[in-house]
């Protein structure tokens, strides 16, 4: 099953069954299973990792989905026998995923990506993967949410203007589309609303500058809202439902993924950089709707939700089907995420008490 119901209406069947198109557990109990079923590989990309010679570093690898990619290209490297290491920079301020991948064998560089002398000492490497960046709090500090955004990715851009380059940016440059069109595809121009979505088209436009001056190899990834147990838009609508607060339909449509096959197929993006940037929405097949992944997850709480506002006709959304053409589909279905993330909260499984603010409009975060 994929990521949605293949209907035109934006809308996930609360009765669905939660069979997906592979081998998943039908429950997540703790943060060790849920961190090694999020960083399994698929059989794919530990093929086209295999292919491959040479170090993978990801830079910005202590976010919240670095450490899913570090640990899925980690054991894609050593089930596939590829020569190199992955390598994790970040500056860690959460010690313990630096623990974690010092446990693992993960190499790691420590230090502050806008320093120059960091930057440049950091190794050489065939491939890359660039997810560093910022997004909440940019509001009152802008000039953090910039230097981030806009003044790292031309550093990084001319440090490593000979590697293969897999850039993170979001699918919140894009204008908001009708929730009936499907969403937008890679054609359609950019048009970001406040400065975090403008810094992140920044970003896409100094990896773009790259690929044109040094010839760099490029993938850019529009990515929307990955999703783990602990943090992201099942989790905030959940929590809603929870503690009896109303669901916000500020935002009546989204498109949403799994994280571990977010990072499997941004990986798998690899192999089809390109000069000039090849750009990817990456998220689910279908935009599912707010309101039905509110009554689904109600019904598996057994609380009827509250709604407060009225949804629009327009959203933030996402045309995937570039994604599905070219580095595959999603393998675990929303119907699945619902319920693993329904018995997470059930069970007292941590969150991270950051919401995903999915329904914000005006790009202010």
């Amino acid at each position: 099953m994929n990521d949605s119901t293949g209907s035109d209406d934006a809308s996930v069947d609360p009765t669905m069954t939660t069979s997906g198109t592979g081998e998943h557990p039908d429950a997540i109990v703790d943060e060790l299973m849920l961190d090694d079923v999020m960083s399994r590989p698929s059989a794919r990309l530990i093929e086209q990792i295999g292919s491959g010679t040479g170090d993978l570093v990801v830079l910005g690898a202590g976010g919240k989905m670095g450490p899913t990619i570090v640990r899925m290209a980690h054991r894609a490297f050593l089930a596939s026998g590829r020569e190199g290491s992955v390598i994790a920079v970040s500056r860690f301020s959460d010690r313990g995923v630096y623990e974690s991948f010092k446990t693992l064998g993960v190499q790691t560089q420590v230090g502050d990506l806008l320093d120059p002398n960091f930057l440049s000492s950091l190794p050489d490497a065939p491939d890359v993967v660039f997810m560093a960046g910022r997004k909440f709090g940019s509001t009152g500090a802008e000039h953090l949410t910039w230097a981030m955004n806009a003044y790292l990715p031309g550093l990084v851009a001319d440090r490593y203007r000979d590697a293969r380059v897999v850039v993170f940016s979001t699918g919140a440059v894009y204008p908001f589309t009708t929730i009936h069109s499907g969403g937008a595809d890679e054609d359609i121009p950019p048009e970001p609303i406040g400065e975090y979505a403008q810094s992140c088209l920044a970003r896409e436009r100094m990896f773009a500058f790259a690929a044109d001056a040094w010839g760099t190899q490029v993938a850019t990834i529009r990515l929307s809202y990955a999703l783990d147990l602990r943090y992201g838009v099942l989790v905030d609508i959940a929590e809603s439902i929870r503690d009896g607060r109303p669901v916000d339909l500020g935002m009546g449509a989204v498109s949403v993924i799994w994280q571990g096959d977010a990072c499997d197929l941004i990986l798998r993006s690899l192999d089809h950089v390109s000069t000039p940037p090849f750009v990817l929405n990456v998220s689910g097949l279908q935009p599912v709707s707010v309101t039905d992944l509110a009554v689904g997850m109600g019904h598996l709480l057994g609380i009827d939700p509250v709604f407060e506002g009225e949804a629009p006709t327009t959203a933030l959304i996402l045309d995937c089907s570039r994604m599905a053409q070219t580095v595959g589909d999603p393998e675990v279905s929303i119907r699945r995420v619902m319920d693993w993330t329904c018995r997470w909260l059930q069970t007292n499984g941590r969150t991270l008490g950051k919401p995903t603010h999915f329904n914000v409009r005006d790009g202010k975060f």
